[in-house]
């Protein structure tokens, strides 16, 4: 086969998801280094400029297999890396044929195309949400049972799995990742927290679970920087490994909701306990009346907790993240309140109605 390969010395980088908000940060840093194509499908939004972007239908084993032909004619054989970040996620928490259509065989399909390439690395974009949730004080490990509690985290164990069993002699870092959050919040657990306090919503001063429990997150700047040093440090790790990515100081719910509050009102929440059942009853009127956040089935995950124990990151990463949630926070809360309309828009919310006027 004939071949238009680039000559030049810096190695490629295959980047799935790449128009994400994981995908577009880690390729503006992997373009200084390297030579990085973009996996998306097709239409706006694109990755970066800074990529090729090499249009794909993650269901179809024919536009995986044009996609990689185009990539061995421009780039060769070897790839130095695969991140892959697409997958499908809903926060309706209803079944979907999608996450087994998507992420489980998509993944199954790049696996297989990759078989004809020498593939130094391939890191998979996993959950802690796949693990069993613990109790304050009891950090979670690598090693930690796994629980998966809806579709979303069930189509990741599953996904890692398969990528156990068919990965071939390719390694694998699979990272089990926390939250992912900005400066200007781009998480949407935080940002419809941050709306309900903003807007003093009834719902803000309800709340069905355990005060002191809360799960961990990551902020994206230090993500990226685990994947840059997993991609430097590739040729130390053989085999498949996990790393739990996160920050290793969880905000409890109440501390949360008490520092959004303080940062935006200046005042103590009162903040009562309301009985699940209770709180599943108003969500799902919600539901009848509009498209809210709060889902009934999210009710249920109120009591679930998690620290992480980041030691393995620290030891084969040489990682640690450089960012809190906590000191974030006040950046989040600083934006909103300088530019609310700008916020909303940018976290996608809908802004409520004195902004629209305000704007107008």
């Amino acid at each position: 086969m004939s071949t238009g390969a680039i000559n030049t010395e810096k190695e490629v980088i295959v980047v799935s998801g790449s128009s994400g908000l994981i995908g577009e940060a880690l390729i503006d840093q992997l373009a200084k280094k390297y030579l990085v194509v973009g996996l998306d499908n097709v239409g706006y939004p694109f990755p970066p400029i800074t990529a090729e972007c090499v249009c794909i239908d993650i269901t179809s084993d024919q536009s995986m297999e044009i996609a990689f032909k185009r990539i061995r004619y421009a780039y060769g054989n070897r790839i130095a890396a695969v991140i892959h970040l697409a997958a499908y996620y809903d926060f309706a928490g209803k079944p979907s044929p999608l996450y087994q259509k998507i992420t489980v065989e998509g993944t199954r399909r790049l696996l297989r195309v990759l078989q004809e390439f020498e593939v130094e690395q391939f890191i998979f974009s996993s959950s802690l949400l796949v693990y069993k949730p613990a109790v304050p004080g009891v950090k979670i490990t690598e090693e930690s049972p796994l629980d998966p509690k809806w579709d979303y985290p069930k189509s990741k164990v599953e996904t890692e799995k398969l990528i156990h069993a068919e990965r071939g002699n390719m390694p694998v870092l699979n990272l089990r990742i926390a939250g992912v959050y900005n400066d200007a919040g781009n998480s949407i657990p935080i940002t419809n927290h941050i709306q309900r306090i903003y807007e003093n919503q009834l719902t803000s001063h309800l709340y069905p679970g355990k005060f002191d429990h809360g799960n961990p997150y990551i902020h994206l700047e230090d993500l990226v920087d685990a994947m840059l040093k997993g991609i430097e440090r590739r040729h130390k790790m053989e085999g498949m490994t996990t790393i739990n990515l996160g920050e290793s100081d969880t905000m409890s719910f109440i501390e949360m909701q008490q520092t959004i509050a303080e940062l935006i009102h200046g005042k103590k929440w009162k903040t009562y306990k309301v009985p699940k059942l209770l709180a599943k009853s108003g969500a799902w009127v919600q539901n009848l009346f509009g498209d809210p956040f709060i889902k009934p089935w999210m009710v249920d995950r109120t009591d679930d907790h998690m620290e992480l124990n980041i030691s393995k990151a620290e030891q084969l990463l040489d990682w640690k993240p450089q960012h809190s949630l906590r000191n974030t926070l006040p950046k989040m809360i600083e934006k909103l309140k300088s530019e609310p309309l700008d916020w909303y828009q940018d976290n996608n919310l809908e802004p409520p109605s004195k902004l629209k006027k305000r704007k107008d």
